[in-house]
């Protein structure tokens, strides 16, 4: 059973990639459950996950770019409709249709790519389509978020009426303000509205002379607000009228919400199949912008992971202009632990921290930023010490902090394991700490886990140079200016240049002097000869390096050697049998001109003729000699001839074929490129457009995120962007004007 603790991800800064995550996705249930990613318990799980996001990560590559998924959140639906007699507003049945609309293309779209997103169908194909759901909802309600009129047969007539009195109101208002105006009882703005309601603006003087209800009056009372009586009379009619639409619409909306219970089950599956969509294409956005990759999950249990990058340090890096250097890692049974050693500030703890995030990642489904041909396993624990552990709360120190995580990874460590510490052993008095931290690492081999430590103890060193399957490792320096080069050198220890760093930051000399001679003789010794060694290892890497790119230079020196070989000789070849063939036309050329002296001589035509006919025959028998050309029969001329023919018509055939799927070809890259304009079109204010299952043309007034405001002369509606059609794009339009 996977135990990652949620101290080993803090250690190893898992939560500040995943708040990176959480940025690239598209809707907010998608980031809250983001942040909830955590390492999968086994890797049967872990496998199929990582398939799906490598596919999503591919697909941001490829012409067959997976569908926009936005959805809307429709938890509060989903809490309504489990409710007995609640119903839901016109609103909440578009975000569920588009939900819904969503899904049903995704599932489209994966079923007739299924053999490039294999993962990613498989995932689709267990969710059902419910297009019944839909059609309901689109007969009931407009894309304006209104009831249709068309939803029942006393709506429409009622709408027809209402219709009909608005029509009267106006007519009437306009005939009592034509009346008053002309009478000279109005102001010069004539008329004003309040509470929806169009009313007279009369003066103060002429209130009594207009025949309605008083509604209001101006802040200096100079003006009186007046709703004709004609129009009140309508416009009470027309509040019944409302009242009944109102009435009707609920009762509608209550049928449609009762159809729509029975699909509660599909809706809450829809919503997790995006929210989990929407996270699986975050986690491949996230891997474009670290150039990560899907490594070889190994049934063996080793790792190797090259050239791997911590990702939170290259994105630092990047936005900072800095370059950063990768490392080189590989454990296995032969190396099973690597003692990391050498000074601060080196690259020892950065490189610790690199292999444990990228296993968490990895086992999180993530991909990582590795070399494609890196490979690890799946461990069942792991665990980190990583950092000044000292515990304020419960009282304890660092030391005793330390012994207590020791104590868990003796419990939990097993051959499944990968153990992660830095400085091991510090906290307490060198020499028993250190002894103390050979016990515990004597401990950690003998289960067979797999670990990295980094330390400074003299006696840790020694100890991985005595057991078999553990391996010194030091972050390499540069001897002469101190600088770290921040690569990891595997089969050495390395010295903590104490003494050297000290001089390099000013400390007399004297001083250091002093120093040397209260330390044991055989601990300088020994980190003399450590740092000698180290001279000479970089020496010989140096040399090695050079002869590696001398080497690489003559092989390439000898192949293109090899290349002009081989030129020189088919030149050799195609001048000799040129030279073969001028030979062969000088001694045509010859005998015909000994020939020809021969008849110019006698003139005689007859012995010339046998003479050319005898000389051909011979020429004639030696070609045959030498090309063994056996003689054809005029059955065998037949038959060779039709085997031509129908050679000839299969190659036509073939051609035409070939043909026919070039002009499909052209045809379906024509079609995706077209879909592909309309898709990625960039949507601006004062394009002509028109909503989906619409013919109504209108011009977009205002973007606000994924929505726009639609202005259709009479009236302003909003809708998604997503649901949106191009008639004609503002440029055009300005250019028509």
């Amino acid at each position: 059973m996977n135990s990652i603790s949620e101290k080993t991800l803090t250690d190893l800064e898992f939560f500040t990639v995943l708040k990176k995550v959480s940025s690239y996705c598209i809707s907010e249930l998608g980031k809250e459950a983001s942040l909830q990613i955590r390492p999968l318990k086994s890797k049967e799980i872990l496998l199929p996950e990582l398939l799906k996001v490598n596919e999503y990560f591919s697909s941001l590559e490829n012409d067959n770019r997976i569908p926009s998924h936005y959805f809307d959140d429709i938890q509060k639906e989903i809490h309504l409709l489990k409710i007995e007699n609640s119903y839901l507003e016109p609103a909440s049945f578009l975000k569920i249709t588009n939900n819904a609309t969503t899904v049903i293309e995704l599932l489209k779209f994966f079923n007739k790519f299924k053999m490039i997103y294999p993962a990613l169908f498989k995932f689709s194909e267990e969710i059902e389509t419910q297009k019944e759901l839909v059609e309901n909802i689109n007969t009931i309600i407009t894309p304006f978020a209104e009831v249709h009129e068309n939803a029942s047969v006393l709506l429409k007539q009622l709408r027809g009426e209402i219709n009909s009195i608005r029509s009267k109101i106006g007519t009437s208002f306009n005939k009592a303000l034509n009346h008053c105006n002309a009478a000279g009882y109005l102001d010069e703005i004539r008329e004003s509205v309040i509470d929806n309601q169009r009313v007279l603006a009369v003066q103060a003087m002429h209130r009594k002379k207009v025949k309605g209800s008083l509604l209001g009056t101006s802040k200096t009372g100079s003006i009186v607000f007046i709703a004709p009586e004609a129009t009140l009379q309508f416009a009470r009619e027309l509040q019944n009228l409302s009242y009944d639409e109102h009435q009707e619409i609920v009762r509608i909306l209550k049928e449609l919400t009762n159809s729509t219970r029975e699909f509660v089950p599909d809706l809450i599956e829809y919503q997790k199949y995006l929210i989990k969509l929407d996270v699986i294409g975050a986690k491949a956005k996230y891997a474009t912008t670290i150039n990560a990759c899907l490594p070889k999950i190994s049934s063996e249990k080793k790792v190797f992971l090259k050239d791997a990058f911590h990702p939170i340090l290259l994105l630092n890096n990047k936005e900072k202009g800095l370059g950063t250097y990768p490392q080189t890692l590989e454990l296995n049974p032969h190396q099973q632990i690597i003692v990391i050693s050498g000074p601060n500030a080196g690259g020892k703890s950065i490189t610790l921290k690199t292999i444990g995030l990228l296993q968490v990642m990895l086992q999180s489904g993530l991909l990582i930023p590795v070399h494609f041909r890196s490979e690890t396993c799946f461990f069942e624990n792991i665990l980190t010490d990583i950092g000044d552990n000292q515990s304020i709360e419960n009282q304890l120190s660092t030391y005793s902090y330390r012994l207590k995580n020791m104590r868990d990874f003796l419990r939990k460590c097993n051959d499944r394991t990968l153990f992660l510490i830095d400085e091991f052993g510090t906290g307490s008095d060198p020499e028993l700490g250190g002894a103390l931290a050979e016990i515990f690492l004597e401990e950690f081999y003998e289960k067979k886990a797999f670990g990295i430590i980094t330390t400074h103890y003299a006696n840790l060193k020694v100890l991985a140079s005595e057991l078999e399957n553990v391996v010194n490792a030091n972050m390499q320096f540069d001897e002469k200016t101190l600088l770290p080069l921040f690569k990891l050198f595997i089969g050495q220890a390395g010295s903590s240049f104490t003494f050297e760093v000290a001089q390099k930051n000013g400390i007399p000399f004297s001083l250091i002097n002093k120093a040397k001679k209260r330390v044991k003789v055989e601990k300088v010794r020994l980190d003399k000869t450590i740092s000698k060694l180290q001279q000479e290892r970089n020496i010989l890497q140096k040399t090695s390096e050079t002869l590696e790119k001398e080497k690489s230079k003559a092989i390439e020196q000898s192949d293109n050697l090899t290349e002009k070989q081989q030129k020189i000789q088919e030149k050799l070849e195609n001048f000799q049998e040129l030279y073969d063939s001028n030979q062969k036309m000088l001694a045509y050329g010859r005998k015909i001109n000994e020939l020809v002296n021969k008849y110019f001589q006698t003139n005689n035509k007859k012995e010339l003729t046998t003479a050319f006919n005898n000389w051909l025959a011979n020429e004639k028998t030696k070609f045959l000699k030498k090309n063994s050309i056996k003689p054809v029969t005029k059955k065998e001329k037949i038959k060779v001839e039709k085997q031509q023919e129908q050679e000839k018509l299969k190659t036509t055939e073939i051609e035409v074929m070939v043909e026919v799927v070039k002009v499909r070809e052209t045809q379906q890259k024509e079609a995706i490129k077209t879909a592909k304009q309309k898709s990625d079109y960039v949507f601006k204010i004062n394009d002509k457009i028109k909503i989906t299952g619409s013919n109504s043309t209108g011009t977009i007034e205002k973007i606000e995120k994924n929505n726009a405001f639609i202005n259709y002369g009479f009236f302003t509606t909003k809708t998604t962007l997503s649901k949106l059609e191009l008639v004609e794009s503002a440029k055009k339009t300005k250019k028509n004007k």
